[in-house]
């Protein structure tokens, strides 16, 4: 028996604001239902004993030490730009100054 009905996934379309025809349910319902089993199957696996994880692999960050190296002086980084003011990039305006924010 499936474990999700065709009037169950027209619902989560109709939520979703999907648009599906009507094959796209039978289609959806039967991979739906695949999924929940195999969702299951692995519910089934899980033990008390095994410790939930969020990773298959252990993960171990990796740190640098911060070392100060020389920067572009503002100058030199508007150098190429097409239009500067005041030490900063220089853009067209793209809003009306009588927009409400």
């Amino acid at each position: 028996m499936a474990a999700i009905s065709r009037e169950e996934v027209a619902h989560l379309a109709r939520l979703s604001r999907l648009a599906v025809t009507e094959e796209e349910l039978d289609t959806f319902a039967g991979q739906l239902d695949v999924i929940l089993q195999a969702v299951a199957q692995v519910g089934e696996v899980a033990a008390a004993d095994i410790p939930p994880t969020s990773h298959s692999v252990p993960l171990t960050n990796v740190f640098r030490d911060d070392v100060v190296t020389p920067c572009l002086s503002p100058q030199e980084a508007l150098s190429g730009a097409p239009d500067a003011e005041e030490q900063r990039f220089r853009v067209p305006r793209i809003l009306d100054e009588d927009v409400a924010s």
